[in-house]
């Protein structure tokens, strides 16, 4: 299969800018993936689509604020860093600019006498690690000096940070949004769930490789990086549960989808487990958990869509994307969202 197959046709002016307002009053574009049926619905009217005994899986990962600008120690050089991995003992890969700038053994200061920093090594990448040095708690430093890692496609402001996460965001780990999950509120998760439908959440913390463009031409020769996951005994009690009795376990974002299909193919059930995933889902992947998937509108060639196209079908989905690109939904992380049946 070649990228250039998922590719499609998306004017610049409906790449969303700015979150909508209530969360719920973005629009829903409904899938039916055996008839190719397409619905045009409001995020809120999502709960008439469950039915009681369903399993809803969410990714309660938090995003970090995690763009942090460095002074280079004893100069009027700055640095600026992604944090993409927590790798222990202090030590986090990175993304810099300028890459130039940022050699092994580079003394940065973030914050006079609260937070430094010293680059340790050049990944193949190209991305860095850095081992800081801290006295206080590194989180509330970063919630302090950081910025949210908003997508370089949205050019406005983003005036609340909260709006760049999920309402049930707790673990803190993501440089992304898992954005399919922020067009829910407390009052539609309680309309959900008093129709009877169980939630269970996992965690996996969403990296940057997975917003990463495909640069090869076929993309199986495309290399995933690592995103660390976890999942609790309750919510694998929840799933299995669903599976056995014949009820939909419904994936929110492609980050809880390729939580529970890692799990599946590591242990060929959904345990308590914790660990590291590089699953690339594209056609021809057989879903082992999921049986319904709800979702935003993906980057073009990206392998956000890939995963979609293995879920629905490449034929339904480009038809699809093309009735959101007529109908001017908006895409990509503030956008619309999908629901696939």
């Amino acid at each position: 299969m070649k990228t250039i197959d998922f590719d499609y046709y998306l004017p610049k002016e409906l790449i969303a800018q700015n979150p909508i307002e209530p969360r719920d009053s973005s629009r829903l574009l409904v899938l039916n993936k055996t008839t190719g049926n397409l619905e045009h619905r409001v995020f809120s009217e999502i709960v008439n689509y469950f039915r009681p005994g369903d399993c809803l899986v969410l990714n309660d990962t938090k995003v970090l604020p995690a763009r942090i600008f460095g002074k280079v120690f004893g100069k009027e050089t700055f640095i600026e860093f992604l944090l993409l991995k927590d790798m222990g003992n202090n030590v986090w890969e990175t993304l810099v600019k300028p890459g130039k700038k940022a050699k092994v053994g580079v003394v940065l200061e973030f914050k006079k006498d609260i937070l430094y920093g010293r680059i340790e090594d050049i990944l193949p990448s190209g991305s860095r690690t850095i081992k800081f040095s801290f006295e206080k708690d590194f989180y509330s430093i970063l919630d302090d000096i950081g910025a949210m890692p908003i997508p370089h496609y949205i050019k406005s402001e983003l005036k609340d940070k909260n709006r760049y996460q999920t309402i049930y965001a707790k673990e803190a780990g993501s440089s992304a949004a898992p954005t399919a999950g922020l067009h829910f509120t407390n009052a539609l998760l309680s309309k959900i769930e008093e129709k009877g439908v169980k939630i269970a959440k996992v965690t996996l913390h969403v990296g940057l490789g997975t917003f990463r463009p495909v640069k090869v031409e076929n993309i199986e020769e495309h290399t995933m990086h690592t995103e660390w996951y976890t999942v609790p005994k309750e919510s694998a009690d929840l799933i299995n549960k669903a599976k056995k009795s014949g009820k939909r376990v419904i994936c929110v974002g492609t980050t809880s989808c390729r939580t529970l299909e890692s799990v599946f193919l590591k242990h060929g059930e959904i345990v308590e487990c914790s660990g590291e995933t590089d699953i690339f889902i594209y056609p021809g992947f057989k879903f082992n958990v999921m049986d319904a998937l709800i979702t935003n509108f993906h980057l073009p060639k990206s392998t956000l869509i890939m995963l979609v196209c293995a879920f629905a079908g490449k034929e339904s989905t480009i038809n699809a994307y093309n009735s959101a690109v007529e109908n001017k939904y908006r895409f990509f992380s503030f956008g619309d969202a999908m629901l696939i049946l």
